[in-house]
């Protein structure tokens, strides 16, 4: 199962560890950097928090970024749940978690500068946070990790309290994630019920979405799933994408999914 998940409390200390890992990140990228910012619950003082600095750094340029931050310390795990996007660990005196984009308008950047600003500026609603991730905790299940991703249950238990703040704050910009929680894994299967149905054949996934050989990708508007695609990896570099909904955003959804196809070496084998 790995590491036990804790929350601790809040320490003054926080901030100046981000800035001694700011100064590694910047020496480590240079020129490369475009900007860096300390986020999660290390960044809002009074908010308990796991003692792991969580940071996004945006970069211009992706093979250059990559060894000059492994060669920092920081260890490469993939995208996470955000397609495009490079997730790095570093474990020492400091333990930070890196999420590094390549496209400073992300909207994944501004979603997470906009939820810790909330919680700096309103105390009653951090404390209401910390509660819920504490009780969450009391939970021995939310220790424990799920699906193809390797997520823990506490972070996705969490989600539900996160994007009620993201309502509230207002924000309802388009963003892709992959497919981690119960609540996407049902609106996909109704879409392909429906399309499957509508067609009069079976599913040829029949509800396995676990298959390591398809990738499904969550269109959202803020918090709520607009569309989604199926990304059928067929071969080391090929690859066939089925966009089953989109709504008038399809262009868009389509544009992430082929630069992701690029980014991985595929691809597409419908053309």
């Amino acid at each position: 199962m790995g590491k036990r998940i804790e929350i601790v409390q809040y320490n003054s200390e926080w901030p100046a560890m981000f800035e001694s890992e700011r100064t590694v990140i910047k020496a480590a990228l240079g020129s490369n950097l475009i900007a860096i910012h300390h986020i999660g619950s290390t960044a809002v003082p009074g908010l308990p928090a796991k003692p792991k600095i969580d940071i996004i750094a945006i970069a211009r340029d992706r093979k250059r970024a990559l060894p000059d931050l492994e060669g920092a310390g920081y260890q490469h795990k993939g995208e996470w749940n955000v397609p495009l996007k490079c997730g790095f660990t570093k474990r020492s005196d400091t333990d930070a978690n890196l999420h590094l984009f390549f496209d400073e308008n992300h909207p994944e950047i501004e979603l997470n500068l906009l939820f810790r600003d909330y919680l700096r500026s309103n105390p009653d609603v951090r404390d209401e946070y910390a509660a819920i991730k504490k009780q969450i905790l009391q939970d021995e299940i939310s220790q424990q990790k799920i699906g193809k991703l390797s997520f823990p249950i506490y972070t996705i238990r969490k989600s539900i309290f996160i994007n009620k703040i993201v309502k509230d704050i207002g924000f309802d910009r388009l963003r892709i994630l992959k497919c981690l929680t119960d609540n996407e894994q049902n609106a996909i299967k109704m879409l392909r019920k429906d399309h499957f149905d509508r067609f009069g054949v079976l599913d040829p996934l029949n509800g396995n979405l676990d298959d390591v050989n398809h990738e499904h990708f969550m269109l959202y508007r803020g918090v709520e799933i607009v569309g989604y695609a199926d990304i059928h990896i067929l071969s080391k570099n090929e690859a066939e994408v089925h966009i089953f909904e989109a709504q008038n955003h399809y262009h868009y959804f389509n544009s992430v999914i082929k630069e992701w196809m690029k980014v991985h070496g595929y691809i597409d084998a419908l053309k």
